[in-house]
C-alpha cells in the first residue's frame, strides 16, 4: 500500500516545520527493496482501509483546526475540536460496523425498563419523567443553524440543566447515571433517549424505532433558554417552537400527547396535577379528556392553569387548550381522541424524529430497530 498524505496535512506540515515533504517521501529510507527470491504471498486479511481513512480524516480535521484557526478562545476551540473529532470517529465507526450490537442496547433497554416503577415517587413510575428527559434533551434543536438536539447531551452540564424548562429533571438525570455506571460504553445522548423509548413501551404505549449512534459533546455545545416550550403560552408559541424544530401542526398535536404521562409540580414548573386519571399509563386519554371534560379556571395563588369542573383533580395548562381552541390543531386532537391506533401511529414517527434532531446522518450504522421485542 502506496504512502499518502492528504494535500491538507501535507500544506500545514510545511508551513509549520519547513520540511519538503514530498523530497522526504521520495528519499532512500522508503524505497521498496525486493528480494532474490520472493517468499509467497501471506494469506488475505480484513483490510484496515476504512480505518486508516477515518484517522486521516480525523487528522485532516485536526489539521485544518490548528492551521486555520476558529473565532473562539484556545479551550473553545480544543472543545470545538473535540466535538468535531468525536462526530467523524462515530461516522467511521457507524461504517465499518464496529459499534455495539443490538442485543447489547438491549440489555441496556431491558435494565431501564425494570428500574421504572418505584414506590414513593410520584404516582409509582419514572417514566414520564424518563419521556420528559428523552423530549427536553432532543427539543432544543434548532433547523436554521442545525444547533441543539440530542447528539451532544448538553443538560449534563450546568448552564442547560438549570434552564426553567428543565426543573426537575435531575432526578431523571440521577437514575439514568445508575444505569450508565452498568453500562459505561453507551453515550448519554443514547442512554436518555433510549429511555424514553422504553417509558413509552414500557407504559403501554406504541412501539417507537430508535437507533444508537449519538455522541456526548462539551459545554461549548449547550443550547441558550427559551428552545422548549413555555407552558403558559398559546398557538403561536407552540408553533414558533416546534416549526423551529421542523415540526408541522399534526406533529404538534401528536407530540402533545406525551402529556397523558405523569403530572405538573410545584416544585418545578410551579404548576400542579396531572393531566390525566391514569398518569403512568400512555393512551388517548389526555385528548378524549381535554375534548369532552368541561375546563375552568384554577383559583389559587399559582400560575394560570385550567382544573376540570368536576372533579376539580385533572388540570390542563395554556398550551393544552390551545389545541382545541386553533381551528388547525383542533381537528387532530379530535382524531387522536376518537382512534388511539392513529395517535399512536403518528406519535411514534414523530416521537422517533423528536429523539433523532441534530443527528448527523453518518453517525447512524442501520436503520432504526424495534427495542423490547
Amino acid at each position: 500500500m502506496s504512502l499518502r498524505l492528504t494535500p491538507l496535512v501535507r500544506q500545514t506540515a510545511c508551513r509549520r516545520t519547513g520540511i519538503n515533504v514530498n523530497a522526504t517521501l521520495r528519499g532512500p529510507a522508503l524505497r521498496r527493496r525486493f528480494a532474490t527470491d520472493v517468499p509467497p504471498p501471506p494469506p488475505p486479511r480484513k483490510s484496515n482501509s476504512p480505518l486508516l481513512l477515518g484517522a486521516l480524516g480525523i487528522g485532516a480535521l485536526g489539521a485544518a483546526y490548528l492551521f486555520y484557526g476558529t473565532s473562539g478562545t484556545p479551550r473553545e476551540t480544543a472543545k470545538e475540536l473535540g466535538s468535531a473529532a468525536r462526530g467523524a470517529a462515530a461516522a467511521v465507526e457507524a461504517k465499518v460496523g464496529l459499534r455495539h450490537s443490538q442485543a447489547d442496547y438491549q440489555k441496556v433497554y431491558d435494565r431501564i425498563a425494570e428500574s421504572l416503577e418505584k414506590e414513593g415517587y410520584d404516582d409509582g413510575s419514572l417514566a414520564p419523567v424518563l419521556i420528559r428527559l428523552a423530549w427536553h434533551s432532543s427539543g432544543t434543536y434548532d433547523k436554521n443553524d442545525k444547533t441543539g438536539g440530542s447528539n451532544y447531551a448538553t443538560m449534563r452540564f450546568k448552564p442547560e440543566a438549570e434552564h426553567g424548562a428543565n426543573n426537575g429533571l435531575n432526578i431523571a438525570r440521577d437514575h439514568m447515571e445508575g444505569i450508565k455506571k452498568e453500562f459505561p460504553w453507551i453515550s448519554y445522548g443514547d442512554l436518555w433517549t433510549l429511555g424514553g423509548v422504553a417509558a413509552v413501551q414500557e407504559s403501554g404505549g406504541p412501539t417507537i424505532p430508535w437507533r444508537p449512534g449519538r455522541i456526548d459533546g462539551f459545554e461549548i455545545n449547550a443550547t441558550p433558554d427559551g428552545r422548549l416550550p413555555d407552558a403558559a403560552q398559546a398557538q403561536d408559541h407552540l408553533r414558533f417552537i416546534f416549526n423551529r424544530m421542523g415540526f408541522n401542526d399534526q406533529e404538534i398535536v401528536a407530540l402533545s400527547g406525551a402529556h397523558a404521562m405523569g403530572r405538573c409540580h410545584t416544585d418545578r414548573s410551579g404548576f400542579d396535577g396531572p393531566w390525566t386519571f391514569s398518569p403512568v399509563t400512555f393512551s388517548n386519554q389526555y385528548y378524549a379528556l381535554l375534548l369532552e371534560e368541561p375546563w375552568q379556571w384554577r383559583k389559587w395563588k399559582g400560575p394560570a392553569q385550567y382544573e376540570d369542573k368536576k372533579t376539580k383533580s385533572l388540570m390542563m395548562l395554556p398550551t393544552d387548550m390551545a389545541l382545541i381552541k386553533d381551528k388547525s390543531f383542533r381537528k387532530y386532537a379530535e382524531i387522536y381522541a376518537k382512534d388511539e391506533e392513529a395517535f399512536f401511529k403518528d406519535f411514534s414517527k414523530a416521537f422517533a424524529t423528536l429523539l433523532e434532531l441534530g443527528v448527523p446522518t453518518s453517525q447512524f450504522s442501520s436503520e432504526p430497530w424495534s427495542m423490547g421485542k
